[in-house]
């Protein structure tokens, strides 16, 4: 324990550091800009960024890079060498407050929804002096902001700092109604993470997986989930390797990973992390990430972190806990006495009007391809949004809706019923899995995110609409005589407005999709239902009131989201009828070859024989081989029609409805046969052997 005490944080330039490198005065400069948002002078970047090179070299760094989050989700870095060659042949190591601050990489290649064209290669990197430096892999990696030449953000972070900043002042104003002056409110994440780990040998014998992440192919196997032995299980040798370095390799990088088990599909598991700022809980989740891919390979393993690798199993989520808070307090802890706990039922009545009021935009938020395959498949939540509150708060609602006096309950001990085991105070509320949005005792899980997502987006989403409601709050109750009165028929008439999105069963039931349709909430199954909503009037004029994404900045969003949707699509469906073409069609013919010289062998051998077991699976392979050509057929025609598409709309309507349901019936046929095929002959690991790999 003392050796990891010693190494947390060895390779972060954190607060720690800064205090013992900086000089006093820089030290204090830099702390008001990362706590109140003040504006950092060159001369004191200069300073910063000498101290935070000596440091940086001291540690084995060469190369310094501004690590950004563009809009293809993942992270993105170019390296330059702190290297600077003098006249007479020497060198010497140089790194400005200019550099620190500001970098320039080009533009041109990365998503951008039409807001840069090709040629226009010019961008932007700012540092985000709130997330600290860190080094890896030999790199000085500094965590900034993306925007182009005319100022438009083209990364995920710069909007979610633009909504923290909303966020915080709306929430500022609130508690300022309530006697307390507080310079910043800060929301924080927690970032459950889930994977599958693999072995790379069969990895490298799918190209399925190795192109699209998951596979395209793949009967059941004959076991799955459904012992329920491995949540929770023993961890194999290898994973537990492979999780006691990354364990060890998030520490130095100031990542606090806490808590690590097996999940529910064989190969998954899970880590969880300690809950930190948002923005840097992001970027560590995103750091996260990648350590699992590199870390994973120097054990045999691949990490996989797509929604829906395998078929008929469990998928990865990604739980999004949220909660706002102050220095000192965190503003969601409902306290002994919810009911009487005015500035509490006036933060939680704001979460919930927000979360009714924009459930599409939640939506939108962890819209994806690969996470489309995942909600509503009795692992996660359902596509429809709705909010549990457990038993206690939603008696604490109803009482405040129906104006009666509310119940209370006293705490419950549990008695297990042995005397050796002690009893222990039952938490108030339970928890609900099915649930996409549930209150957890001090914070809200938003559990819909998928593994692979950047939870970016769902927080600049929380946190503005969030903003928009305790902005609703404070002009309510703005003039009004008495403050508490005014606030409590707020919270009463706010909740009476908006408890159709609180459910606290069962979200798996198609009773629960019916009572929501009656309730007017939303069921937007796919990404192509969801994304038209991030152009609705409303949804545009949220973002321009508290600016985090001006029109155009919005707008390049959503042909972002259809462009890539598409694009997945288009490389799963291509993969498809390659592997088709190339593996599983020669391999069922080449079978049925050897059938049939079975057949005739045995027939040549003794002409009484009747192999009608022979003849059966010879009739079967040729049945399957003659349905694999027609299926492939109209995927292949589905494709072409996609690709012929203009309308980013549209084109995404054609994948969506036309080539994923090609997809479907081709990999049925091609399912059936691998079950007939003998394993020998089948040109690809199957869900056996990659499932339960020791």
């Amino acid at each position: 324990m003392g050796r990891i005490a010693e190494e947390y944080g060895t390779l972060v330039f954190n607060d720690h550091t800064m205090q013992e490198l900086l000089p006093s005065a820089t030290y204090k400069a830099l702390s008001k800009t990362i706590k109140q948002g003040k504006p950092l002078d060159i001369e004191v970047a200069n300073v910063v960024a000498h101290a935070m090179k000596e440091w940086a070299v001291a540690h084995g760094a060469t190369h310094y890079t501004h690590w950004f989050q563009p809009l293809s989700g993942i992270t993105s870095e170019k390296h330059d060498a702190f290297l600077d060659p003098q006249k007479d042949g020497r060198a010497i190591m140089t790194f400005s407050g200019k550099a620190l601050i500001q970098g320039e990489p080009d533009a041109s290649s990365f998503p951008s929804g039409g807001v840069r064209a090709t040629f226009e290669a010019r961008g932007y990197t700012a540092w985000d002096p709130t997330s600290y430096a860190f080094i890896k892999d030999e790199v000085l990696c500094i965590p900034t902001a993306f925007c182009s030449y005319t100022g438009e953000a083209l990364d995920k972070k710069t909007p979610l700092l633009r909504s923290m900043e909303a966020v915080s002042k709306q929430a500022c104003q609130v508690l300022g109604l309530f006697g307390q002056d507080v310079p910043r409110v800060t929301t924080t994440v927690g970032a459950e993470q889930e994977y599958f780990l693999i072995r790379e040998e069969d990895y490298e014998q799918r190209q399925d997986l190795m192109l699209t992440g998951r596979t395209l192919f793949g009967a059941p196997p004959c076991k799955g989930q459904e012992l329920e032995e491995h949540y929770f299980g023993a961890i194999r040798p290898t994973v537990n390797e492979f999780m006691k370095e990354l364990d060890e390799e998030l520490w130095k990088l100031g990542v606090a990973a806490k808590t690590k088990h097996n999940e529910v599909a064989p190969c998954q598991h899970e880590l969880a992390p300690m809950f930190t700022i948002s923005n840097v809980a992001i970027d560590h989740n995103l750091l996260t990430m990648e350590l699992m891919r590199t870390i994973a390979s120097r054990h045999g393993l691949v990490c996989l972190q797509h929604e829906k690798p395998f078929a008929g199993v469990n998928g990865s989520g990604k739980h999004n806990n949220w909660s706002i808070a102050t220095d000192h307090e965190n503003l969601l802890d409902p306290g002994k006495t919810p009911a009487s706990n005015l500035r509490f039922l006036v933060f939680l009545t704001a979460v919930v009007e927000a979360v009714d009021d924009y459930q599409d935009l939640l939506r939108i938020a962890v819209a994806s391809a690969g996470n489309d395959h995942r909600l509503g498949a009795n692992e996660a939540p359902p596509a429809v949004v709705s909010m549990f509150l457990g038993d206690e708060l939603d008696r604490v609602v109803q009482a405040i809706i129906t104006g009666e006096e509310e119940k209370t309950v006293d705490a419950v001990y549990m008695d297990l019923g042995v005397d050796v085991l002690p009893s222990f105070e039952r938490d108030n509320t339970d928890r609900n899995r099915t649930s996409p949005f549930a209150f957890t005792g001090n914070k809200f899980e938003f559990r819909m995110p998928g593994s692979q997502i950047n939870l970016a987006d769902a927080n600049t989403i929380l946190n503005t609409i969030v903003a928009k409601s305790l902005k609703n709050f404070c002009e309510a109750v703005d003039g009004a005589d008495d403050f508490e009165k005014a606030a409590f028929s707020w919270v009463r008439a706010t909740l009476t407005a908006h408890q159709r999105i609180i459910f606290n069963g069962d979200g798996y039931t198609d009773e629960w999709i019916e009572e929501a349709k009656r309730r007017g909430l939303l069921n937007l199954k796919s990404t192509v239902d969801a994304a038209p909503h991030m152009l609705d009037p409303k949804n545009i004029a949220l973002f321009k009131e508290f600016g985090v994404f001006n029109e155009v900045e919005n707008h390049a969003r959503y042909e972002v989201k259809l462009e890539t949707y598409a694009k997945l699509i288009n490389i799963e469906g291509q993969t498809m009828s390659h592997m088709t073409k190339r593996k599983i069609v020669p391999a069922v013919s080449a079978y049925a070859e050897q059938i049939a010289d079975t057949i005739n062998a045995k027939k040549q051998a003794n002409s009484k024989l009747k192999p009608k077991a022979d003849l059966k699976l010879l009739e079967k392979l040729n049945d399957g081989a003659n349905d694999i050509a027609e299926e492939l057929e109209e995927l292949d025609e589905a494709l072409e029609k996609a690709q012929a598409t203009e309308d980013a709309l549209e084109k995404a309507r054609v994948y969506h409805d036309e080539v994923l349901a090609a997809m479907g019936r081709l990999r049925t046929v091609c399912d059936e046969m691998e079950g007939i095929v003998s394993t020998k002959a089948w040109p690809m690991p199957t869900y056996n052997k990659i499932l339960f790999y020791c």
